[in-house]
């Protein structure tokens, strides 16, 4: 059975006085909110990103600056 689309907001975060979206500070990827107080590549699978790319960080929940937090 097929799991239905979770939705995952891509909502702004304010960055040097505007509102932008979160985006990650390795790679320049879009951020999904994670409503916890982080943003996340979305659907990291295989160590790549939404894009294919191989970062490091695309496991690791960031912060509204788009920097990946210390496990």
């Amino acid at each position: 059975m097929l799991q239905p689309f979770e939705r995952q907001d891509h909502r702004p975060a304010v960055r040097d006085g505007q509102v932008a979206p979160v985006t990650c500070a390795a790679c320049g990827c879009r951020l999904a909110d994670m409503h916890d107080g982080t943003w996340s590549h979305f659907g990291p699978l295989g160590g790549r990103d939404a894009r294919g790319c191989r970062v490091e960080c695309v496991e690791a929940p960031h912060d509204a600056s788009g920097r990946a937090l210390a496990a």
